[in-house]
């Protein structure tokens, strides 16, 4: 029985969402506007149970959406010799939250972080420079391990919800 069966008058009691279960449920919301769908993800930024700003995974404005035109894939070579491609006609869902918060003078000093996935190093390092002190992800990516050394020893707190990890085609 879900949270919403139990609403419609049944006997037993309505459990509220905890504030990370409310804030990751409406990063999961903020993800359907996200217009690349290989990896549509939202974001939200609270602080003292306030959403200060969100974003999700989307072109510059102006210019064309994957869902629209297709990905625009890069390939990158890793020192292990390794290729992975990416596509990188959209920013990041952290990316434009942390946009919307320069663009309407909001301070992220203090506040969390929730996302769908572990940041990118990219992500951890805006992050890191925001002052935000806390980042909770729904799972782990599968190249976590840099933006999670990171986060350690910038002393950002690192959450997941669950330890089942994403990995995309290609990579």
């Amino acid at each position: 029985m879900t949270n919403d069966d139990k609403t419609q008058g049944s006997n037993c009691k309505y459990v509220r969402p905890s504030w990370d279960e409310y804030f990751m449920e409406v990063a999961n919301i903020i993800a359907k506007r996200a217009t690349c769908d290989r990896g549509r993800s939202g974001c939200v930024i609270a602080r003292n149970n306030q959403i200060l700003v969100t974003g999700y995974v989307g072109s510059p404005a102006g210019l064309p959406h994957c869902d629209d035109v297709g990905h625009l894939y890069k390939y990158v070579i890793h020192e292990d010799g390794s290729r992975s491609q990416h596509c990188v006609r959209t920013v990041h869902a952290e990316q434009n939250a942390i946009c919307q918060a320069a663009k309407l003078g909001v301070s992220l000093n203090g506040a969390t972080l929730y996302c769908r996935m572990t940041p990118c190093r990219t992500c951890a390092m805006l992050i890191i420079n925001c002052g935000i002190v806390r980042v909770v992800c729904e799972k782990k990516y599968h190249v976590a391990a840099e933006s999670e050394e990171m986060f350690a020893a910038a002393g950002v707190k690192l959450e997941y919800v669950s330890e089942e990890v994403l990995k995309y085609d290609g990579q």
